[in-house]
């Protein structure tokens, strides 16, 4: 079961990080359309359409990645304080009540939204340039796919933690600096006494 919770992170993972480079395609550009619009007084009529297509796709590919990670925003004053299986419990009804139909609405209205976007090669309305937008409306039921993948995922997180008392691990990217902080000091404090020695 591990293996395959894992194997949906992974692909959350692999799929946000290959989103994530679009990042320096949105810098490029509007970096190319601040210099020319206020040094050479030519603006472009394509840095709008690709901002919002590049920061779009980013957002929309990023949702399941953030979702594998556990990094969406959460209100939790109260749900801290719980036991494990009690914070379980409570994700499992939320995922079923209103995560499941959420990402069923957003894939079966996203699909046909993308067909007829798709169909019709869609393109901006903002500027003359005719920046296809298409592509973009067409990651909108993948993203709804990657979700309920990762969803379910963590569905079966909560069936695990309720049967076993404690959340099961997760992959990690990068470690708070805090954390990090804290090892550091717990293997100073320790170096010293295997140096000594245990006749010390």
């Amino acid at each position: 079961m591990t293996k395959f919770l894992f194997f949906i992170d992974e692909l959350s993972t692999w799929v946000g990080k290959a989103f994530a480079w679009l990042i320096l395609v949105l810098t490029l550009g509007i970096s190319y359309e601040v210099f020319v619009r206020y040094v050479l007084r030519a603006p472009t009529t394509w840095a709008f359409d690709i901002s919002y297509i590049t920061y779009g796709a980013m957002f929309l590919m990023a949702g399941a990645y953030t979702l594998s990670r556990n990094g969406h925003v959460r209100a939790d004053v109260v749900y801290r304080l719980w036991s494990p299986r009690t914070q379980a419990t409570m994700d499992l009804v939320l995922y079923i009540l209103f995560f499941l139909p959420a990402i069923g609405a957003l894939m079966y209205a996203g699909w046909n939204y993308a067909q007829m976007s798709v169909r019709f090669r869609e393109v901006s309305i903002f500027s003359p340039a005719g920046v296809p937008v298409f592509p973009l409306k067409a990651l909108i039921p993948l993203t709804g796919f990657l979700l309920f993948l990762q969803g379910i995922a963590e569905i079966i997180r909560c069936v695990l933690c309720i049967r076993t008392g404690r959340w099961p691990q997760r992959l990690h990217d990068v470690e708070e600096t805090e954390s990090l902080v804290i090892r550091e000091h717990q293997q100073q404090a320790v170096e010293p006494q295997r140096e000594k020695g245990p006749g010390a």
